[in-house]
């Protein structure tokens, strides 16, 4: 799939989770205006991106003002544009705002396949799958993190010796066998 989306300013970047904790889908959704992208993508990735962005935010001066919680709600319908696979996130300082690219998951060819060309010189622009290239402020960006930890800390408890998930019906813990 060859989707291209591109935001040069959202009025969200946002995250959600549909499922019971245990067997919850998670999404990452930009939005502007009546446009809008939605990724799938793992729990463990959006805790990724959110402790990425935050460590970046660390280095720059305290954003103003975040939008409302109401805001960072998924907003219906939701309809995966595609399956995250790569992300990047970069800061441009003299327009002061991120911008972070959202890559389709590509699985691995086989080197066997007749389609597979090995190509060194290949532009990353030119790779094929679906990505999404999204703008935000500063406050947009700490707002994105306050509600991924909300979001990802909302599943199951993890277990102090392992860290493994803890099931309402328990679970096994290696380092307690």
């Amino acid at each position: 799939m060859d989707f291209f989306a591109d935001f040069d300013f959202v009025d969200v970047l946002t995250t959600g989770a549909l499922g019971e904790p245990g067997s919850r889908t998670f999404y990452i959704q930009a939005r502007a205006g009546v446009r809008s992208v939605t990724v799938r993508c793992e729990k463990q990735q959006v805790a990724t991106i959110a402790q990425y962005i935050r460590r970046a935010l660390a280095h720059l001066p305290v954003p103003e003002g975040q939008p409302p919680r109401s805001v960072m709600q998924l907003a219906e319908p939701i309809t995966q544009a595609f399956i995250l696979g790569a992300t990047a996130l970069e800061f441009n300082n003299s327009a002061d705002h991120f911008i972070l690219h959202l890559k389709e998951f590509a699985p691995l060819v086989d080197e066997d396949d007749s389609d597979f060309a090995d190509d060194d010189d290949e532009d990353e622009d030119d790779i094929p799958g679906a990505h999404a290239r999204v703008s935000l402020t500063r406050a947009q960006a700490m707002a994105f993190c306050d509600h991924a930890d909300r979001t990802v800390s909302a599943g199951r408890p993890d277990c102090v010796y392992c860290d493994l998930p803890i099931n309402p019906d328990g679970h096994f813990c290696p380092r307690m066998n």
